[in-house]
């Protein structure tokens, strides 16, 4: 078995182990044995989760290795001009943004609200938000949109970057499934009309990817 082949079964076996924890961490039912033992400091929870996942995700990028199997390499004018989509697919995460909580997604939020003496523990550690302005008009989760478009449009790219690029789609794709589940419980009738309407990630209307 090449090298090239090895890599990529590491890559997609430590992707997946990051996926299984941070979602395992994510779920409700880790959540509710935590309130049930730590009270309202679970709203120190979604920050720890945070700075916590993207430790492992460091340590799961510093451990694949090197490697220089070319997938492309566009040649003038194409590597300057594959830079307009990534280009928008940066302004669309920022427009994103806008309508989206930064420090309620990070934890700080909570954090306030604790030391507000207005912790809600009926939230969990989120304080989820019903959004359909702005990108949400077109996609349901424009932030995984515009990651993956930022991330594969790039003038160079090679098999290990391509393996990573594929498993964290897949998992924004897999994880989408989950956040809704949480928001339909939430929201109920509202978002089941939004969700007919509006497509998943990409901003079409594709039956797989409702």
């Amino acid at each position: 078995m090449s090298d090239d082949v090895l890599n990529v079964i590491l890559i997609v076996f430590l992707f997946s182990a990051f996926g299984i924890s941070h979602s395992f961490l994510a779920s409700g039912s880790v959540k509710k044995i935590l309130i049930a033992k730590l009270g309202d400091l679970i709203a120190f929870y979604r920050f720890i989760y945070v700075v916590l996942s993207l430790f492992l995700f460091y340590i799961i990028y510093m451990l694949i290795p090197d490697n220089y199997l070319i997938v492309f390499d566009l040649k003038p004018p194409f590597d300057i001009l594959v830079l307009i989509p990534q280009f928008a697919g940066l302004a669309g995460f920022f427009w994103t943004l806008k309508y989206f909580s930064v420090k309620e997604f990070l934890g700080i939020n909570q954090i306030v609200r604790w030391y507000n003496h207005n912790y809600d523990t009926e939230e969990f550690d989120e304080h989820l938000t019903l959004r359909i302005a702005g990108p949400y008009k077109f996609c349901r989760h424009p932030l995984y949109f515009f990651s993956i478009v930022f991330l594969l449009f790039r003038p160079e790219m090679n098999l290990n970057y391509l393996t990573l690029l594929i498993c964290i789609s897949v998992y924004f794709y897999i994880g989408s499934f989950y956040e809704e589940k949480k928001l339909v419980e939430k929201f109920g009738g509202k978002y089941l009309s939004y969700q007919k309407k509006v497509p998943r990630i990409l901003p079409v209307k594709l039956r797989l990817f409702k």
